[in-house]
Order: structure tokens, then sequence, then C-alpha cells
């Protein structure tokens, strides 16, 4: 199940890491994702808007203007608890997007090399229920039937995110990630869904779910606080770097494009000019930053990881 894909360019031992006060935050790659899926994804970050900002290259979009954009989680320690948000595309999935479909990856090698292993997870949280942020939530056994990955964790996401997609019409694709991702976790006992008002809910000491609606309505980023530091991470609120400059461009899977755009604007008006380090789930290395305002807009300032090891296991 964990053979090494190919393609693949990132090696099982290299964990990038963020020191957030006492909490170590480590980013589990997952897979590259194809030069097309910003064109597709992003459609308004065309090849003449990314050249107009040139703090975007060369990590987050070639020469050619095409956008790099990677699929990881991030795994840390708080609260005596060991979390891990949002869990990927996930191996051997049956997907409707070729760039998601029936990978064999080495995610959970890399999440065990950084002292993460699945049975020793204790939370996980999902910020929002889409198929490449729910995949590792299961495997597969071999009569063919998926069980959680993390048999000891508690599974959190919104309840206003679970509630939507139990009355929404969906197409058979979702159905398919439902059946596979999250009806599994639920039928297990293990998916807890949190109610989380405007000031957000606290989850594990030091780690807040943050509503940032629109992009789905029970859409949540993750605030990590400790040792008076404080890192977001963004989940799909924020898809990619060059949103800062322009956060008018949305996802073309945005449910309430303006509500997205709303949160979007407010999320980096309060992160702007603070020492919050800002943690792309969707971002390219070196995937972390601090928000700048740069004219009527923000940019992102890198901070690379520092290349601490993993906890030991």
């Amino acid at each position: 199940m964990h053979a090494s894909p190919v393609n693949d360019p990132h090696p099982p031992t290299a964990t990038p890491s963020w020191t957030v006060g006492d909490v170590i935050v480590h980013r589990i790659d997952e897979v590259p994702l194809p030069p097309a899926t910003g064109g597709w994804l992003l459609p308004g970050a065309t090849a003449d808007v990314v050249a107009r900002h040139d703090w975007l290259r060369p990590d987050f979009a070639g020469s050619d203007g095409v956008l790099h954009i990677d699929s990881h989680s991030f795994a840390f320690e708080a609260g005596g608890l060991r979390v891990l948000v949002d869990t990927g595309i996930g191996n051997g999935k049956t997907r409707a997007n070729p760039a998601w479909h029936d990978l064999k990856t080495d995610y959970l090698d890399r999440l065990t090399g950084a002292g993460f292993p699945p049975d020793r997870i204790d939370l996980v949280v999902l910020t929002h229920l889409h198929a490449d942020h729910v995949g590792w939530n299961t495997r597969a056994l071999d009569d063919g039937s998926w069980v959680p990955t993390f048999p000891h964790a508690r599974y959190v996401t919104a309840r206003a995110e679970r509630e939507f997609w139990s009355g929404y019409d969906m197409d058979e694709a979702r159905r398919q990630m439902f059946r596979d991702s999250v009806v599994p976790v639920e039928e297990a006992g293990l998916l807890d869904l949190v109610d989380v008002p405007a000031q957000g809910a606290e989850v594990v000491p030091g780690v807040r779910l943050l509503p940032t609606p629109g992009h789905t309505p029970g859409h949540v980023a993750v605030q990590v606080s400790s040792g008076g530091e404080t890192a977001l991470i963004t989940g799909d609120c924020i898809h990619h770097p060059v949103q800062f400059a322009r956060p008018t461009i949305g996802s073309c899977v945005d449910i309430d494009p303006e509500r997205s755009e709303a949160t979007r604007r407010a999320l980096l008006g309060s992160l702007a000019g603070t020492d919050a380090l800002v943690l792309g789930t969707h971002f390219a290395p070196p995937t972390a930053g601090r928000v700048a305002v740069q004219g009527d807009a923000y940019r992102l300032l890198p901070v690379p990881p520092s290349g601490r090891p993993g906890v030991d296991g």
C-alpha cells in the first residue's frame, strides 16, 4: 500500500518544520499537484496576473506564470496530544480528478518518520470535507473495505460543514468520496462535530478552529498558539499566495464566492503586519510566511522551515 510513486520528489525523511512557541509544526508532504491544477482551480490567476507580482517567482509560480500547488498536511503536538490537520488525497481512492485517482504515495511513511505514526495520532482536524482534505481519513483493507487510518484519534470538523453536505444533492464522485473517506469514520464513532462561533472554538489548549466560510459553509482555519506566538493553517480559505495580491481571485469550487472573498480579505487584514505565521495547506515550498501590506493588497513574506527533526516516535 505504501509503494513509492513515480515522479514523487519528496523523500520520506524530509520533514520541514516551523517553531511556534513550544510547538513544532511539521509539514507532511503528500504530492505536488500537476501544472494544470492552478488554471483550473483559480481561473482568475492568469499568466498575465501572475507576471505582475514578481515576489511569486520562483517559489509559488514559474516564469511561465503557472502556479505551483501542493497537497500536504500539518502535524504537531499541543496540549499533550498529537494533532494532524487535514489528511490529503489518500491512496487507492477512486476519484474523478486524474491527479487524485488511485495514488500510491509514501505519505504514511513520512508521517511516521516525523514522529507521528498513525496509531499515535490523538486528534485529526478537518478544515472541510473535500476529497483532497479527507483522503487519508481511511485506508483500505485486503477485502476492499475502508477503515479509519487513525484508530485512536478523535476526528473533528465543524457541525455546519457536515450538516451542509448532509443536505446537498451530491454527484456520484462526491458520494463516493463520502462513502470511502467520511462515512467509515462516522460508523466507527470517531467523528465529532464542533459548533464554531464567531470567536472560534478551542479543541485542544492552544488550538482553535476559526470560522472561515465561503469555500464551503463550515470551513475552518486552524490557529495554533504557544508562548506568545501564533500560526494559522489556512485550509482552503486561501489556496495560493497569488490571492494575497489579488483577494478577488476565488476558487472555481467555492460554494459562495462572495463570502469566500470577504473571508479572505478579513483574514489577511487581521494578519497583516503581525508576527503571525501563515501555513498554507496548498502552498508550495517554502509554504509559510508572514503577511505584509503591499499597495491596496498584500504579499507573503516567506519564512523557510527551521529544519528541525521529527519528535521521538
